[in-house]
């Protein structure tokens, strides 16, 4: 096994040569917890932390390591280790996060990345009550500004009545990313996948709680890797059993990311960009009874009458 079966490339290559002339070696972030990360170098995998000017330097979250990232890293004994530079990303998908408030009534404003470095963002959707199209036009719009490309998978086909039917409705709003119904539990139905998985690529599972994404990971691996919970029968959701991000090279080659699903979408990007992405939202808004609608609970709001019928 070697860094570029991880990924490495000479656009990384390039970046590191003033920290190899120091003794530094690279490593790639494969998995992240609280307070320290495991990563794979040439010397094998290390746990790390990383030093503390990096986060003095660092403008927010978004100037520190997430997983999939490439970093410069000090070799320790016992098989640690300490991170002292962040290498530039060749892509990143963010968020922003939720719930972060700077007073009353104030949201604080502050950049999550879920990933760094993805190649394909599979867009995994369960085809039962997690079926939203609202939702995936949101993933859809948080990976097109990522530099990754973005693949939709419906996945729990046998609990859709026309899951046919709902294929055609996302191909609708899913531009040039292909989309595809599976059952995840059927190896078979994933064989597909295999042409993404190529050596040094990066795909990374996004989507929320319960819609299969450790199932695809257990599927591809063929082994019973990551924890499956059940999908609560009243309300549909599932736990969130992977509680961590984390990279898995794949035996026929290239690299999996298992990520937690997410409850909540806060989408991170330059207003402009956003407001192109969702010029049907402002169509729709002009429609509403009051022209200050807020689209919460408003009588006659346009808005939620069709994020009602998308639902």
């Amino acid at each position: 096994m070697n860094l570029e079966d991880w990924g490495w490339s000479p656009f990384f290559a390039e970046q590191f040569e003033p920290w190899s002339v120091r003794g530094f070696l690279p490593a790639r972030v494969i998995r992240g917890e609280k307070n320290y990360f495991r990563v794979w170098t040439t010397e094998g995998e290390l746990t790390v932390r990383f030093a503390g000017k990096i986060r003095h330097r660092a403008g927010g979250r978004a100037d520190l390591p997430v997983v999939g990232d490439w970093v410069a890293v000090e070799s320790q004994p016992d098989q640690r280790g300490l991170i002292h530079a962040l290498l530039k990303r060749k892509s990143s998908f963010a968020r922003n996060l939720p719930g972060r408030r700077k007073g009353k009534g104030q949201e604080r404003i502050e950049q999550q990345v879920i990933a760094a470095n993805v190649d394909l963002v599979l867009i995994v959707c369960g085809l039962d009550r997690d079926y939203n199209l609202r939702r995936i036009e949101r993933y859809l719009t948080l990976v097109s500004g990522s530099g990754a490309k973005a693949l939709v998978l419906l996945n729990k086909a046998d609990l859709c009545d026309s899951p046919q039917e709902r294929q055609s409705d996302v191909e609708k709003i899913a531009g040039d990313s292909p989309v595809h119904c599976c059952m995840a539990k059927d190896r078979s139905q994933l064989e597909f996948l295999f042409d993404y998985l190529q050596p040094g690529h990066t795909l990374a599972l996004l989507g929320s709680s319960g819609v299969g994404k450790s199932t695809i990971l257990n599927s591809l691996l063929d082994e019973e890797r990551q924890k499956i919970g059940a999908v609560s029968e009243a309300v549909g959701k599932g736990r969130h059993t992977t509680t961590h991000r984390e990279l898995f090279l794949m035996p026929e080659g290239g690299i999996l990311m298992d990520n937690p699903g997410m409850r909540e979408l806060h989408l991170w990007g330059e207003e402009e960009d956003l407001a192109e992405s969702f010029t049907d939202i402002e169509t729709l808004a002009a429609s509403c009874k009051f022209n200050d609608c807020a689209h919460k609970s408003e009588p006659s709001c346009a808005v939620l009458a069709e994020s009602k019928k998308r639902s």
